[in-house]
């Protein structure tokens, strides 16, 4: 039997700050799906999010031996990519040099950081590979896309890497194709906005959706005014926490309205709350704003635009957006997350020999 004829059973990790979503998967399809949660009062005892994986791991192992899933069985482990040293899309093998920078959080701690080193530690026991795919971190922009104005603080590309990518090589096979043969813009939705302008199988321009660009989202401001901000800075009226949560955590909707739920928003606009409506379609409005850019950075040349995400399942904030960008191209949803069976998919190109794993080479990358 051929790689390509076999079938595959991979376990993925996803980890979250109070739950760790876990699910094994026989090739492309799910046979086992849990969302393990963890108190509080448990993850609190560790000082760092890296100590967090041995509670972490014992969970995600107890639940597999109660669904009668045999680890021994299992021909992969992906986890969910975090924050390393920027690298090019696809799927990365994890090793030594990555699992360091996981552990001390080179570019910061969070709980994907978790992933990779989950991922090693189930794997390494049972001779298999572990991976992770497609991190926040990748980074494929143009040069001229890195340039912000001020030469010490050059633009970084920190996006929805692996749910944008998998969308994009899923409307790539829709249409006969490969990613590489089309250019998509490719508008992820959620608790942070990203905007990706996606030529050839590179994202080569997308805004920095954790550090304050682009669109105002539910939580996060997106870009602002800059000098008004550096006022309010020296004001001495705030704390670095509290900017730092005025342009992540609570900004956007937040800020605006109270809520990150774009459900209720939306349930507020539908029982005519004229506040609510003026906001949300305020956030629609620079949505497409940026799709507008990215169709300039494609210089027009756009065979759709993809539209995904939590939000992309709101009727009027998707009708919104497409009525200010479909002279741009086509506008298709593709709504929901689908983290889970992109990592999959990741590890089972490489499984099937479709694709080769990357390898992580740290700050060099």
């Amino acid at each position: 039997m051929s790689e390509s004829q076999r079938d595959y059973t991979i376990l993925v990790i996803n980890p979250g700050s109070t739950s760790t979503k876990t699910a094994v998967f026989r090739n492309d399809r799910s046979v086992f799906e849990l969302n393990i949660h963890h108190p509080t009062e448990e993850l609190e005892q560790y000082p760092r999010m890296s100590d967090q994986y041995p509670p972490r791991m014992e969970a995600i192992l107890k639940a597999l031996d109660d669904a009668g899933i045999g680890v021994d069985s299992l021909d992969a482990v992906v986890g969910r990519g975090g924050l390393i040293h920027p690298v090019q899309g696809g799927t990365y093998a994890v090793n030594e040099l990555m699992l360091e920078d996981l552990r001390v959080g080179v570019l910061g701690e969070h709980a994907s950081n978790l992933g990779g080193i989950i991922a090693w530690e189930i794997a390494r026991k049972r001779g298999i590979p572990s991976f992770i795919v497609d991190p926040v971190v990748v980074d494929e922009l143009d040069t001229p896309a890195r340039y912000s104005g001020v030469p010490e603080l050059p633009r970084q590309s920190i996006f929805h890497a692996l749910n944008q990518k998998a969308v994009a090589r899923r409307a790539a096979a829709s249409r006969g194709g490969r990613y590489e043969d089309y250019n998509f813009i490719i508008v992820h939705l959620g608790g942070g906005i990203t905007v990706g302008a996606h030529r050839k199988g590179r994202v080569v321009d997308v805004n920095d959706g954790l550090n304050g660009e682009g669109p105002f989202t539910p939580e996060r401001s997106g870009a602002i005014p800059a000098l008004p901000l550096v006022k309010m800075c020296f004001s001495g009226d705030y704390t670095q926490s509290e900017i730092r949560k005025k342009i992540k955590g609570h900004g956007g909707l937040v800020a605006y309205l109270g809520s990150n739920d774009g459900r209720e928003i939306a349930r507020r606009v539908d029982a005519g709350d004229d506040v609510a409506r003026e906001v949300f379609h305020a956030m629609a409005y620079q949505v497409a704003k940026e799709v507008g850019a990215m169709a300039a950075v494609l210089e027009g040349a756009v065979h759709a635009i993809l539209v995904t995400g939590g939000l992309a399942y709101n009727e009027q904030f998707c009708r919104w957006i497409e009525k200010r960008v479909a002279f741009i191209a086509p506008v298709e949803r593709h709504p929901g997350e689908g983290e889970m069976i992109a990592l999959a998919e990741g590890a089972l190109r490489v499984l099937m020999g479709e694709d080769k794993p990357r390898e992580y080479r740290g700050a060099l990358e």
